[in-house]
């Protein structure tokens, strides 16, 4: 398989969306409320806004290299703070909003951002960031802020910044099974390469509209809503509003969507959902994030009319593995490796194989899509490769199936990872904030697979000499979680128990508890 052939240098707000707003009347984005109001961005107003912003963050002192926290929503200032990073050679951060003062002051320190660009109801959580240098709110804005929408009074002129193919282009934060979050940092050539999904996978061009409803915090944001689609020309929907089940359906007719992206937990409480009259131009489902079960690929068909494409990725490659259109589709395969990605499976003799095997699923190097690597921890990225013959092999920590014609079927983590609504959660992430509490002397944190979040964490709890179980503690547990971490983590089950099953060295044997799980749903 041929490598991609890359440039020198990329800029993808410069060498993608300047490019196509050359045409004055192709649109870039389509930006809707929950309210019904919409409004509609061409790629040359995208171009202007992230040209006048970048001279707002030139005039504050941010400058190529600097490293930018982005937490917005699903609204059309994240694409204009996206681009304008890209613009100016700066890396920025996606976060979630749902994260806490404590989770964004872990990613500010990590990081060394320097710069915000938030929403004026979320500054409260960067009041004792003193690192932060330079302050950008959405709305609300506060005393030594500046204004987002201050930009009519910038020029919206400059020369875009010179990117270097291997420079760094952007960072997600993605639990790990020990320690805080890892910042996953990406090269520009990351950016170039996500157009390989968008064309071969979403399959979208100039004209088709995607709406993809992942988070903005998320990188299947960026393969899907942003670099993916806009590397195609294509039109985006970013939909500012709650997921109501009833209205999906009339939405994407309403948007006039050719493909619509959401993850297996969003498509699980669709398919309960009366067939839909018209889907209007709808051509293509796709989802990524977590497994989408054979029976939901099937009563999605029945229920639409419309295919549903499973595919695979990761934080650190994003999109490898997919069903494509025009492929035979396999129940319960996630597809097959996109052009351009050599895959195989590393067998327990320590072997890697590339078909009628199973073991752990690895990523042939080099591939642009690929991380750098974790953010200042050499030692954590390169345990994530081995070397087999000579050749050097990303190890991504899922174990597959990989079958005689190369399609591959997902078996489970490797590690202690739960992934719960097509969000990562790290066990010791939630642990952390449990032993906190005054009440909790020690715990440990699994998953419990469940039929519509794919996993749920479970916490054993152990408590402090004196308290008392109780359906009251649960709820106060579960409640101190939330409000001490991004809510999403919360345990949905607390399980209290006298100890907790541990190796002679101490270790907490995860495996017992999962087997206990499994036990209980048995009897």
């Amino acid at each position: 398989m041929s490598p991609m052939q890359l440039p020198r240098t990329f800029n993808f707000a410069s060498d993608v969306v300047d490019v196509w707003a050359k045409d004055p009347e192709l649109l870039a984005l389509v930006a809707a409320k929950a309210d019904g109001s919409v409004q509609t961005f061409s790629y040359a107003r995208i171009r202007d806004l992230s040209q006048k912003l970048a001279r707002m963050l030139e005039r504050a002192s941010v400058r190529q290299g600097d490293r930018v926290i982005v937490m917005l929503p699903r609204r059309w200032e994240w694409v204009v703070a996206m681009i304008t990073c890209a613009r100016m050679g700066c890396v920025p951060v996606p976060c979630i909003t749902m994260l806490t003062a404590s989770d964004i002051a872990y990613r500010v320190k990590h990081s060394g951002a320097r710069a915000v660009i938030t929403e004026g109801g979320q500054v409260d959580k960067f009041s004792d960031l003193d690192s932060l240098d330079v302050k950008v709110a959405v709305d609300d804005v506060p005393p030594g802020w500046l204004d987002f929408h201050a930009l009519a009074d910038e020029a919206a002129e400059g020369a875009a910044a010179v990117v270097d193919i291997d420079d760094p282009a952007i960072m997600y934060y993605t639990s790990g099974s020990t320690g805080g979050p890892k910042g996953v940092l990406h090269a520009s050539r990351a950016l170039y390469a996500w157009r390989v999904s968008a064309e071969h996978w979403l399959t979208v061009g100039t004209g088709d509209v995607i709406w993809c409803t992942a988070d903005t915090g998320w990188s299947k944001a960026g393969t899907s809503i942003l670099y993916g689609p806009f590397s195609q020309g294509a039109t985006t929907v970013l939909y500012d509003g709650p997921f109501e089940p009833g209205r999906r359906f009339e939405l994407i007719r309403r948007f006039g969507a050719h493909v619509f992206c959401a993850a297996a937990t969003e498509l699980r409480r669709l398919i309960l959902e009366p067939a839909p009259d018209d889907l209007g131009v709808l051509r293509l489902a796709v989802s990524a994030g977590e497994t989408v079960n054979p029976e939901v690929v099937e009563r999605w068909k029945k229920l639409t009319g419309i295919d549903v494409l499973d595919g695979y990725g990761q934080t650190e490659t994003l999109m490898t593995v997919t069903n494509s259109p025009g492929m035979s589709i396999k129940p319960g395969s996630m597809g097959r490796a996109l052009p351009g990605v050599e895959i195989g499976v590393l067998t327990a003799d320590g072997v890697v194989e590339e078909a009628s095997s199973s073991g752990q699923l690895v990523v042939r190097m080099p591939n642009p899509q690929l991380m750098i690597g974790y953010s200042g921890e050499p030692d954590r990225t390169e345990a994530c490769f081995t070397q087999v013959n000579g050749v050097r092999w990303f190890m991504t920590g899922d174990n597959v199936e990989i079958d005689d014609e190369g399609y591959v079927f997902y078996l489970g983590r490797s590690d202690d990872i739960i992934n719960s609504s097509g969000y990562r959660i790290g066990p010791q992430e939630v642990e952390n904030t449990l032993v906190a509490h005054p009440k909790v002397q020690e715990c440990a944190v699994v998953a419990q697979p469940d039929l519509d979040r794919g996993e749920i964490v479970v916490a054993f709890v152990v408590l402090t000499p004196g308290e008392t179980a109780s359906e009251a503690l649960v709820n106060e547990l579960q409640t101190y979680v939330k409000q001490q971490t991004a809510p999403y983590k919360y345990p949905r089950r607390v399980i209290f128990v006298g100890d907790l099953p541990k190796t002679v060295s101490g270790k907490i044997r995860r495996n017992e508890l999962r087997k206990q799980l499994t036990q209980d749903a048995n009897e």
